[in-house]
């Protein structure tokens, strides 16, 4: 099964992350996959990012971070990293075309994204602090400037889901649609998108990359001090925990 399916439809890149088995959660081939696939649209008029199997996406895959090594970390880390500034960078529009859970980093996908439009049935929330981890590669930072200071530390810190009309009322998404609307609507945004100037789409998207690149520093410090926490009892502990679908316990403050 190919981690990815991609397809042209009139002019526009769709990337369909591709593991429903783990609810399309990324691992470092997946997101490299993902990567090399928004770098190389550069010809299209668009880029579409959606899901399969009713998921789109559960975020970083937690198979192994039970018993983490740093340099599985690592290539997880520098992985999505790489995924949402090939995002970012691409001179195409990259809409999120959410068709269910946006979880975790996959709640960070649609932050990166340049536009995002919802299904009714779609789900969003970060899950860092409650499976052992931090979302520092937009939750903990751009999402602010999105969605407002205090709604995006809701997001984090307390790690709860929102249904769709909540994320557009938030102004986490553009739109919500009816789920056998979503890619319907999604084409005609991209119809629309393809009767404006390539050159100047271009410029206006990579301009308003301003508070993105403000923030890119605080990424790469976020990540470093992931990979220091690796193997910590609060990281094992949450992964493990949600393997095992339950509760986790965490160790106390010190």
């Amino acid at each position: 099964m190919p981690d990815i399916v991609l397809e042209d439809r009139a002019d526009v890149l769709w990337i369909r992350l591709n593991r429903p088995d783990r609810r399309n959660a990324f691992d470092p081939a997946m997101s490299a996959a993902i990567s090399e696939a928004v770098e190389g649209a550069s010809d299209r008029r668009a880029v579409v990012i959606t899901g399969s199997g009713g998921s789109f996406c559960a975020g970083g895959a937690l198979q192994n971070l039970s018993t983490p090594t740093v340099g599985e970390m690592r290539g997880l880390y520098q992985g999505s990293l790489r995924m949402f500034d090939a995002i970012r960078s691409c001179p195409r529009p990259v809409i999120a075309a959410v068709n269910g859970a946006a979880a975790g980093g996959g709640n960070e996908l649609v932050v990166a994204c340049d536009l995002a439009i919802a299904a009714r049935s779609a789900t969003f929330g970060q899950t860092g602090p409650r499976v052992g981890s931090s979302p520092v590669t937009g939750a903990t930072n751009v999402m602010g400037v999105q969605i407002g200071e205090k709604k995006a530390k809701e997001l984090a810190l307390l790690c709860r889901r929102y249904p769709a009309d909540e994320a557009e009322r938030m102004g986490l998404v553009n739109a919500v649609v009816d789920d056998d609307e979503l890619e319907p609507t999604v084409e005609r945004w991209c119809a629309e998108l393809a009767q404006l100037s390539p050159r100047y789409l271009e410029i206006t998207k990579i301009s308003s990359n301003i508070w993105w690149s403000a923030a890119r520093d605080s990424f790469s410090t976020g990540l470093g001090m992931l990979v220091q926490a690796v193997g910590s009892p609060d990281m094992v502990e949450g992964a493990t925990a949600f393997l095992e679908k339950r509760k986790p316990a965490f160790p106390p403050p010190q």
